[in-house]
């Protein structure tokens, strides 16, 4: 009787040691997968930073060859033109050319009327 006992003792004491020899291989594999997942994440912040780097650099180029090309209204600032297109007329001279000579208008002239009549909305119309 006393060897089953023992042989019983032996077992239980078995399946614990195996049981928590499994517990321990399982932690050390969430560690692994843990340890595997941010490494992937960090790959993927190096990899990003480059890009964000790339880009960066591809838009100071552009920039700078933008702020290399001749502008029309930014030409030379030792000798500025007071207008870039000098066959066309500003605001300002605008203003000037439409309010004509500024004399009061002659008796027995009227001024033309600017405005359309319709005829009135029938339901065709509509």
């Amino acid at each position: 009787m006393q060897s089953v006992k023992e042989k019983l003792s032996d077992m239980a004491a078995m399946r614990k040691a195996k049981a928590e020899a499994k517990a321990e291989e399982q932690e050390e594999k969430d560690l692994a997968k843990a340890r595997i997942e941010v490494a992937k994440e960090m790959r993927k912040a190096k990899e990003a930073e480059a890009q964000v780097e790339h880009h960066l650099a591809k838009a100071g180029q552009k920039a700078e060859k933008e702020l290399a090309k001749p502008h029309p209204y930014h030409q030379n600032l030792d000798n500025p033109s007071p207008n870039p297109f000098p066959n066309t007329m500003d605001g300002h001279q605008m203003h000037h050319t439409d309010r004509g000579s500024g004399a009061p208008p002659m008796e027995g002239l009227t001024e033309p009327r600017l405005t359309r009549e319709f005829p009135p909305a029938t339901n065709q119309q509509i």
